[in-house]
């Protein structure tokens, strides 16, 4: 595969920073984001070492502002005249129900309107950078979920699972509507479950330990750099084969609702 630039959200430690340094040591131009700037620089200097160049930057975003999900946007567009891998990679897992500066519940907002806008924005770029590629990582736990339209930000009743759940399920729902929107423009959109890898996430979710982030990174690495995949599309991959979705993850009428929905809440 020819030299890329791919932009990691979420990618200042665990899964995402091992995605980061495996794509850079391949010779990738690597876009890491994450909230911490001190953390975003020591990734930076680690992974240039790692790789052996200069091309690892970092833009910092807090994903649950919507504001700051344009900034980061805006910055890409800026810095770099082309974007060939998107990986949306970046995930929070609330046991308490937390409200963002623009009223969404945190796990709605960053697990899935943050990546819906920031690929939004980020489409034309990419589109012209084609071939290109969107991957989004989902998660085994989306076959537990359910879309409440009714209650789409658990005000009614939440439950930490219950939200990380329906999360996922709309990061498949999402890859799979947006792979039926590109399906002309030579982009790809996948989604995968990276596996229980023992991060922070997993920790506070599920009081687990689990295997190491590169374990965790392999098919996000695989979706983003592989030549087997190029052409591979709206599909659901996990331990690096594409494998089915739950059923109701495939819902076309939910997946067109929930996006109409999305564009909506986030104008």
């Amino acid at each position: 595969m020819n030299p890329k630039t791919i932009l990691i959200t979420g990618a200042t430690d665990g899964i995402g920073k091992a995605t980061a340094r495996a794509l850079a040591v391949q010779g990738h131009t690597v876009i890491l984001h994450g909230r911490n700037i001190a953390r975003g620089q020591e990734a930076v200097a680690e992974l240039r070492q790692a790789a052996g160049h200069e091309r690892v930057d970092f833009i910092p975003a807090d994903l649950s502002s919507m504001r700051q999900v344009r900034e980061l946007a805006a910055a890409v567009q800026t810095r770099y005249p082309q974007l060939h891998v998107l990986i949306n990679n970046a995930g929070v897992f609330m046991n308490e129900r937390q409200v963002t500066e623009d009223g969404f519940e945190m796990t709605f907002a960053v697990n899935h309107l943050a990546p819906f806008l920031l690929t939004n924005l980020l489409l034309d770029k990419i589109k012209q950078s084609a071939p290109a590629r969107i991957i989004t990582v989902s998660s085994v736990a989306h076959q537990r979920g359910q879309i409440d339209f009714n209650d789409l930000q658990g005000a009614r009743a939440f439950g930490g699972y219950k939200a990380y759940a329906q999360s996922k399920l709309a990061n498949v729902l999402f890859t799979y509507e947006l792979a039926a929107r590109t399906a002309d423009a030579r982009v790809t959109a996948n989604c995968l479950h990276p596996g229980v890898i023992g991060t922070k996430l997993l920790q506070t979710g599920f009081g687990i330990g689990g295997a190491t982030p590169d374990a965790g990174a392999r098919t996000s690495v695989y979706l983003a750099s592989s030549p087997e995949v190029e052409t591979v599309t709206g599909a659901y991959f996990d331990n690096q084969r594409a494998v089915p979705s739950a059923p109701h993850s495939r819902d076309v009428a939910v997946r067109r609702r929930l996006w109409e929905i999305s564009e909506e809440l986030v104008r």
